[in-house]
């Protein structure tokens, strides 16, 4: 699909039709496919806009640059004058329609086309309740996406967040641009950490309900949640294991904060130590493969991120540059490590290419926290403040295209973006 991409250079303040969602974009040059999509038929009676939804989460991801389609009267099952898109420096076009069923739902439909060639590149249909149009939205995006760019779509993956209002502490589960959020716990005393399971179905957190830190794993949809770690001391910073088995986790019982891995597999098993340290070693993050343990440690001297074999070994040092850096997160196709590093007093995300060791600071906020990256490696959600208060955000990994998620007010802190629905 190379042959549809083209190269813009333009600066992009855009908070138009789907400033609804309460997402602005802002960004400055990146090769973007042009792509229309035209309003769908008969969505103005539903609850839910399909097309801004859809043209919304395409901006965000930054891959897609939206060509002007209004006026046009089309469905899925128009035969589209190519010519005329081509004209509009389209470069694929989307239409659809949402019709209600005698039975209260919504049949959705759509079909995509690829205008430069000519081509069809599918259509589908999907019946679903109005509480599912966004959800159906969504899913019609990782279409798009996944058709014009070859990746998977994350569009209809979840993240995960906690506020602080008051007294009180919200851990939110919500659609991944902000939307929908349902409150997965509610509690007056902290909630940190939280973390997807590989399957997507349940987070792992630290609650400080018995007045000191332990962890617990939640199970999403049901509420249902058991205590899994209890021990002596702190009880912080739990990480799945890709094949969900595992946890790894910091504990203090052994004097210090070391990092320990955890069955899950087996009630009441004693956790195993990784490495021995008098150093604080704290937030582990676990490599695809599952062979090594990326984390924090202050071993020489200042917050750095180091790298151990989880069948244990010497770790090695990761970050150089500069005298505080944590919060490592790793890509999913292995190629990227994501941190906060303070940079003259300003805690700023930053990505580095493994291969190379190069990183790159991402943005111009200077209160960047705990980033996590989606499930397709290609973009990463993160916690600042802009514009003197709390937000949650996404970018592209150059930082070229910032999204501000909607969400809720308050003290907004912890992002964890879950993965692929299964």
């Amino acid at each position: 699909m190379t042959k549809i991409l083209s190269v813009f250079l333009l600066v992009l303040v855009q908070s138009t039709a789907w400033a609804q969602f309460r997402v602005e974009v802002s960004g400055v040059g990146l090769t973007q496919v042009p792509v229309a999509i035209a309003a769908f038929r008969g969505e103005e009676a539903a609850t839910q806009k399909i097309s801004a939804i859809v043209q919304a989460d395409l901006e965000r991801s930054g891959q897609f640059r939206g060509v002007d389609a209004a006026g046009a009267s089309l469905d899925e099952t128009t035969r589209p004058d190519f010519s005329n898109w081509r004209q509009k420096n389209a470069d694929a076009l989307l239409a659809g329609s949402v019709t209600r069923l005698v039975d209260g739902r919504f049949d959705v439909r759509f079909h995509l086309w690829d205008v430069v060639r000519g081509q069809d590149l599918g259509a589908q249909s999907k019946a679903v309740v109005a509480g599912d149009l966004r959800v159906a939205a969504h899913e019609i995006a990782d279409f798009v996406y996944e058709k014009l760019t070859g990746d998977k779509g994350i569009f209809s993956t979840r993240i995960a967040y906690v506020t602080k209002r008051g007294q009180g502490f919200n851990l939110w589960v919500a659609d991944a641009d902000g939307e929908s959020p349902q409150s997965a716990l509610a509690s007056p005393e902290p909630i940190i950490s939280p973390a997807w399971s590989p399957n997507g179905r349940q987070l792992a957190y630290v609650s400080f309900e018995a007045r000191k830190p332990t962890i617990y794993v939640h199970e999403v949809a049901s509420g249902k949640r058991r205590l899994v770690a209890n021990f002596k001391g702190s009880n912080s910073a739990p990480a799945w294991s890709p094949d969900g088995k595992t946890l790894a986790l910091t504990l203090s019982r052994d004097g210090g904060s070391q990092l320990n891995l955890l069955d899950l597999s087996v009630p009441g098993s004693e956790p195993r130590r990784i490495a021995q340290s008098g150093s604080i070693d704290t937030e582990p993050v676990f490599t695809a493969d599952g062979k090594t343990i990326y984390f924090v440690s202050d071993r020489g001297g200042s917050p750095q991120i180091y790298r151990v074999a989880v069948a244990g070994g010497n770790p090695e040092r990761v970050t150089f540059s500069g005298n505080y850096n944590i919060s490592p997160a790793l890509s999913p196709d292995g190629r990227w490590l994501a941190y906060i590093s303070r940079v003259s007093g300003a805690f700023k995300l930053h990505v580095m290419e493994l291969s190379s060791g190069t990183a790159t600071p991402i943005t111009d906020t200077v209160a960047d926290e705990r980033p996590s990256f989606s499930p397709n490696s290609r973009m990463l959600i993160y916690a600042t403040q802009q514009q003197g208060k709390e937000a949650l955000m996404t970018t592209t990994l150059d930082g070229k295209i910032k999204a501000r998620l909607a969400g809720q007010t308050g003290d907004i802190r912890e992002p964890n973006w879950g993965p692929f629905q299964k």
